[in-house]
């Protein structure tokens, strides 16, 4: 398969058989952790459950993983299996001193995020696998790198993982479609069931046209890459700086070559998250509040509570991603809507001064 092809050569995969198509990150995530621990427990018709979980097994993961990494982990623990969340410091870094500890030979998995969705911090995958490995050779390491890739460079075989998720419209390719890879000799069963096409883990018919589409996003991802990044990462900079010169703004993540180049996460004190996104939109700036995974939940960021963030700046906070299609008159523009917004969320909100 031409798109097969395509994916693993921009993933630096051996061959085309290492890429599964699945219809999304979400569902790539979901088999890479229920796939990788298909010996602890069994499908069945009632869902994800079969028989206990082996005694011993456990799963670990960062504090700061995707709810579609953190959701099928924390289900498997209700199953029976042990689940470690690594904490992270206040920049959104992995603590690999507390990776080392809680890895040991009942190690099923590690899932580590190379750049974070939310904050952008951009993980030492490669050290994190060394680690892994050392501690336990057995021990599958997945990342979801679908914020990492077309945005950073990376290569699966120098990393080491032995999976790796990716999505097609976080690179602004179609939806409904994602990956895994899966690295030659990595031990995954499938968690659905259903005739075999080409996608030995993925049954069912494949969705062509969102493949080639995705097929297509990489390609143009790819193509100037480095220029590219550093027009995003200049953008970013500009975006962030006008941010935080306004009043009670804070920086969620790092700063600088730590930090993905599309990433501006901020939270505004004395502001609530959501109703910025709505008055941002009067003036045609769509924006996320927090994580756009949990904001349906009314619930602060797990991520932004795990660096240490008070409810507060978690609930005031705002997630933007540049593109290479965006300009300095689109990050102007922002900036500007920005001030009169937030004045006057703040002259009508519960804090408001006088």
């Amino acid at each position: 398969m031409k798109a097969a092809d395509a994916v693993r050569r921009f993933l630096g995969a051996s061959s085309p058989e290492e890429v599964c198509f699945t219809t999304g990150e979400v569902e790539a995530n979901n088999l890479a952790i229920l796939g990788a621990v298909g010996e602890f427990t069994r499908l069945s018709t009632q869902g994800f459950c079969g028989r206990p979980a082996r005694q011993g097994g456990k799963i670990v993961i960062s504090a700061v993983e995707p709810v579609s990494v953190m959701f099928p982990a924390e289900m498997l623990e209700k199953k029976g299996l042990k689940v470690v969340k690594v904490p992270v410091d206040g920049e959104g870094f992995l603590d690999t001193d507390g990776l080392s500890e809680a890895v040991d030979e009942e190690t099923r998995l590690v899932s580590v995020g190379l750049v974070n969705n939310e904050v952008g911090a951009i993980q030492p995958l490669r050290e994190v696998v060394e680690l892994v490995k050392d501690r336990n050779h057995d021990a599958i390491v997945h990342t979801d790198a679908s914020d990492a890739y077309g945005r950073i460079r990376f290569d699966v075989k120098e990393l080491g993982v032995d999976l790796a998720t990716l999505s097609s419209y976080k690179i602004l390719g179609p939806r409904g479609v994602g990956v895994l890879y899966v690295k030659e000799g990595t031990k995954i069963e499938r968690v659905i069931e259903g005739p075999i096409g080409t996608q030995a883990l993925w049954p069912g018919v494949e969705n062509t046209p969102l493949i080639v589409g995705f097929k297509k996003a990489s390609e143009l991802a790819f193509t100037d890459f480095d220029s590219n990044v550093e027009h995003m990462r200049r953008l970013r900079d500009h975006l962030i700086d006008g941010l935080l010169s306004m009043e009670d703004a804070i920086l969620n993540g790092p700063r600088g070559k730590g930090r993905a180049p599309d990433n501006a996460n901020v939270s505004f004190l004395r502001c609530e998250g959501e109703s910025l996104t709505i008055e941002l939109s009067l003036k045609g700036v769509y924006v996320s509040s927090g994580s756009a995974c949990t904001r349906k939940m009314l619930q602060p960021s797990h991520v932004l509570i795990a660096l240490g963030r008070e409810h507060e700046a978690a609930h005031g906070s705002i997630l933007m991603k540049v593109s290479r299609y965006h300009s300095d008159e689109d990050v102007k523009y922002v900036v500007e809507a920005f001030g009169p917004a937030l004045e006057r969320l703040r002259a009508i909100g519960p804090t408001a001064r006088g």
